[in-house]
């Protein structure tokens, strides 16, 4: 548990796709004060200045991808990797100018946004970090899916799948998060699809900007046809991992406890969290009051302001 808030040191940029839009998008990253929070600045020509506060109440979509806005308007879409990439290495205050309605998928994993903000560097910021504490469980069910949050001493992810396709089958991931952790067994995993659905997605106007080279996918046969295979003997889960990350990071702070979830995504994802914020007897707002050498911070409960962002 880090003490203080984040920020970066500097300005960074990338430049790629976005893979349901098929278009160019350019993004940029900068420093914000403490308590800033994450903001997304919309700055396309006669619609700049929009701004879009990454948190849960902001969330318009969660089909195939999670979008702040509204749908059929004024929207930024698949903001789960780069707010899976801001919650894995903990950076707690940043502006992101972008000039589309899509953060761009670069290689289908968060690997991108990990090297640029390292190039940026992390600065800590003289103000407490304030954390959401899990103190009762809360739990969310859609048929034979089902998401919960629980104590827990740290922030930990039990994240597990199941599919039809002997290419993916069951999968677990379990583990506690920290920045060390995210860029080794996350980062690198990359979002994945079936050849059998791009024509019916395509028609729908989502994954225009599809390809072997920003998604993993699963052929006709059952085989994963990208030819350097996978990252990871579990990649998938990996994934589902990070989409899971990137959108519990619209909580509008870190939080404390355990997150489990069977056969998830997006709309799960959300619902738990707005389930978990709209139970105020479920959570606290701590922040650390006091570390010893050798010893666990110890973390003590703080007021909420009416507008806190976790309010709902």
């Amino acid at each position: 548990m880090h003490d203080y808030q984040t920020t970066l040191k500097s300005r960074a940029t990338l430049t790629g796709t976005g893979v349901h839009s098929g278009k160019p998008v350019t993004v940029h990253f900068l420093p914000a004060d403490a308590d800033t929070g994450i903001v997304f600045q919309l700055s396309n020509g006669s619609e700049g200045g929009r701004e879009f506060r990454a948190l849960v109440s902001e969330v318009g979509a969660t089909d195939l991808c999670t979008m702040l806005g509204d749908p059929s308007g004024e929207h930024i879409a698949t903001v789960e990797h780069l707010m899976a990439t801001l919650f894995g290495l903990a950076i707690d205050n940043i502006v992101i100018e972008i000039d589309g309605h899509e953060v761009p998928i670069l290689d289908g994993s968060a690997m991108a946004f990990v090297e640029a903000i390292d190039q940026a560097g992390i600065e800590t910021l003289p103000v407490k970090r304030r954390y959401i504490r899990v103190v009762k469980p809360v739990r969310i069910e859609n048929g034979a899916s089902w998401a919960e949050f629980r104590p827990y001493s740290g922030t930990r992810f039990e994240v597990e799948i199941d599919f039809e396709s002997p290419a993916i089958g069951r999968q677990l991931f379990a583990s506690d998060m920290n920045p060390d952790i995210f860029r080794r067994d996350i980062a690198r995993a990359r979002t994945f699809g079936f050849m059998k659905d791009v024509e019916r997605l395509w028609a729908a106007g989502y994954a225009l900007g599809s390809s072997l080279e920003n998604s993993l996918v699963i052929g006709d046969d059952n085989r994963v046809i990208n030819m350097g295979g996978l990252r990871y003997p579990n990649e998938f889960v990996r994934h589902k991992t990070m989409d899971a990350m990137g959108d519990l990071a619209l909580a509008g702070a870190r939080f404390i406890g355990c997150f489990r979830s069977y056969r998830g995504g997006h709309r799960l994802n959300a619902a738990a969290l707005r389930r978990l914020l709209s139970d105020r007897s479920a959570f606290e707002i701590v922040e650390t009051t006091r570390r010893e050498r050798g010893r666990t911070a110890e973390m003590n409960a703080v007021n909420a302001p009416v507008f806190a962002p976790w309010m709902i």
